[in-house]
């Protein structure tokens, strides 16, 4: 059976179970029938079992057993809602099945772009796995270009774009974005990963990728009109908390719905640039420095038009 094959039998279990919270191996085996899952063949208690095994390795994703019922259910669900790399592959083999399942359609599926880089993703794992430093020729925009040895800590993918966290020689961390690499090599030379490093725990200050020594900041945002709806649905930060709603009441007696959240977070150029994209849908109340900035940042932008 083709690799694709199994990741789509795997997909179709957890959704499954997912759906209908909890089954029987018979009740699975009906709908894995009558979706043609696998041609119409019957789902077999060991093939169930060893996907079940697979399941766990590849997504970290619980299924057990009510002793009871003999009902089946995903025991932890909230691996599917964080921000794990099993989460992100499940994610994209899910969109990938579909996709594959759609090629009828594929003129009316439009898909964004990607950037150059994703040549160098086999290696720079195979360096993280094996804790070898990387020989990598970088070149930023409108800069020379040079080779530098890093030490490879982690992967990040953000905005489309593949970035690498790595220690250089001068012993600063530092950012790369894979699509400004020139060339990446192996090299013969290992490293000492710090035992205590956490790349969760690196980012857990940020948004993005910029790991600037910007302070710490309690920031507090008034989000406008149908914006809160955009946080609520997709947080910006996993410290985004709703305070409060109200609604405000202009001179022409319209009404203005509003919902202000807050953040404990750096907020970075990557934090600010999201803000923005927002645009009146959403005002920095505190802290007052930062609604300063963003106030000239929106003047600087008003500047160029005028």
């Amino acid at each position: 059976m083709k690799p694709a094959q199994i990741f789509h039998q795997y997909i179709w279990i957890i959704n499954t179970l997912k759906a209908y919270r909890k089954l029987t191996l018979e009740e699975l085996n009906q709908k894995w029938q009558d979706d043609g899952v696998a041609d119409g063949n019957p789902l077999q208690r060991s093939s169930f079992n060893r996907h079940r095994d697979a399941i766990l390795d590849m997504f970290g994703i619980i299924i057990e057993c009510e002793p009871r019922t003999y009902k089946y259910y995903i025991n932890n669900k909230e691996v599917l809602s964080d921000d794990s790399i099993e989460r992100w592959l499940f994610s994209t083999l899910t969109v990938h099945g579909v996709l594959a399942d759609s090629a009828s359609i594929k003129e009316r599926i439009i898909l964004e772009s990607v950037p150059e880089g994703e040549e160098y993703l086999d290696t720079i794992i195979r360096a993280i796995k094996t804790n070898r430093r990387l020989l990598m020729g970088y070149k930023k925009f409108e800069a020379e270009g040079y080779e530098k040895e890093v030490c490879p800590y982690a992967l990040k993918l953000f905005r489309q774009r593949w970035y690498l966290l790595a220690q250089n020689d001068e012993n600063q961390m530092r950012i790369y974005a894979l699509d400004r690499m020139t060339k990446v090599e192996l090299t013969d030379e290992t490293f000492e990963m710090p035992a205590d490093f956490s790349s969760q725990a690196y980012f857990s200050e940020y948004f993005g990728v910029l790991t600037t020594d910007t302070p710490l900041s309690h920031v507090i945002v008034r989000a406008h009109n149908w914006t809160p709806n955009y946080l609520r649905t997709l947080p910006l930060h996993p410290s985004q908390r709703e305070l409060q709603s109200g609604e405000i009441t202009h001179a022409d007696s319209s009404i203005t719905p509003y919902s202000d959240f807050s953040f404990d977070i750096r907020p970075t150029a990557d934090f600010l640039n999201e803000l923005l994209k927002h645009g009146a849908g959403i005002e920095v109340l505190e802290p007052l420095e930062l609604r300063e900035k963003m106030h000239q940042m929106l003047r600087d932008a008003l500047n160029r038009y005028e």
